[in-house]
C-alpha cells in the first residue's frame, strides 16, 4: 500500500501551484506592468496549466468517489467526460508543457543565465519560488503518470494539438515583440532573425518529441505494472 494516498497527493501538489502562483502574482516586477503582463512568459503559461490539470485531478478523484455504487449511468457517463479530460490535458498540454520548461530553463541557465533569468531577479524573486516555478514541475508530473494510467489520444490529433499550442505562443512572442519592440526573453536580442527562427522550429519539435515521449514513457509504466501483477497472479511451481 501507497504511503501517502494518490489522492492526497494530488491536492497537496494543488494546494502548493495555487501557493506559487499566488506568490508570483504578488512580486511588483516592472515587467509584470508592461504589455501582455504575466501571461507573455511561458513559465507563468505553464504553471497555470499544471494548476489546472490537478484541479481537473482532484476533481476527477472526488467525482469518483461520489458516484461509486451509485448506479447512476448519466453520472458515469460525465464522470468517463471529466477522465478523458484529465488525460487529454496532461498528454497535451501539462507533460510536454512542463517537462519543455524545466529542460530548456536550466539549459539555458546552466549556459549563460544573463541569456534567460538575469541575476536582477534574485532582488524579486526567492529561490524556492524559482524552483517551484522550473524544478518541481517535473517530478510532480512523473509523479502523477506513476499513480495514474492516462490514456492518450491519437497520435495525430495529440501533435496537432502540441504543435497548435507551440505556434501560438510563438507568434503570441512575435506579435510582442511587434508592440513593445522587445522581446519577451533577452537571449532572442542577441540572435539574427535567421536563428530565431530556426530557434522557434526547433522549440517546435522539441515539443512535439516531448509528447511522443510522454506516450513512451506512460505505455512504459503501465505496461511494466500490467506484467508484474499477471506476474504475481500466475499460480506458483511446488
Amino acid at each position: 500500500m501507497a504511503l501517502v494516498p494518490c489522492q492526497v497527493l494530488r491536492v497537496a501538489i494543488l494546494l502548493s501551484y495555487c501557493s506559487i502562483l499566488c506568490n508570483y502574482k504578488a512580486i511588483e516586477m516592472p515587467s509584470h506592468q508592461t504589455y501582455g503582463g504575466s501571461w507573455k512568459f511561458l513559465t507563468f503559461i505553464d504553471l497555470v496549466i499544471q494548476a489546472v490539470f490537478f484541479g481537473i485531478c482532484v476533481l476527477t478523484d472526488l467525482s469518483t468517489l461520489l458516484t461509486r455504487d451509485s448506479g447512476n449511468q448519466e453520472q458515469e457517463r460525465q464522470l468517463r467526460k471529466l477522465i478523458s479530460l484529465r488525460d487529454w490535458t496532461l498528454a497535451v498540454l501539462a507533460f510536454p508543457v512542463g517537462v519543455f520548461v524545466v529542460a530548456v530553463f536550466w539549459t539555458i541557465y546552466a549556459y549563460d543565465r544573463e541569456m534567460i533569468y538575469p541575476k536582477l531577479l534574485d532582488n524579486f524573486i526567492p529561490g524556492w519560488l524559482n524552483h517551484g516555478m522550473h524544478t518541481t514541475v517535473l517530478p510532480f508530473i512523473l509523479i502523477e503518470m506513476r499513480t495514474s494510467h492516462h490514456q492518450y489520444p491519437s497520435r495525430s490529433s495529440g501533435l496537432a494539438a502540441i504543435c497548435t499550442f507551440s505556434v501560438a505562443y510563438i507568434l503570441w512572442v512575435c506579435w510582442i515583440h511587434h508592440v513593445t519592440g522587445m522581446w519577451v526573453y533577452p537571449f532572442l536580442e542577441h540572435i539574427g532573425s535567421g536563428a530565431r527562427i530556426i530557434f522557434f522550429g526547433s522549440t517546435t519539435i522539441l515539443m512535439n518529441f516531448l509528447y511522443l515521449l510522454g506516450e513512451v514513457l506512460n505505455s512504459y509504466i503501465w505496461d511494466t505494472q500490467r506484467s508484474m501483477e499477471e506476474e504475481k497472479e500466475k499460480p506458483k511451481l511446488e
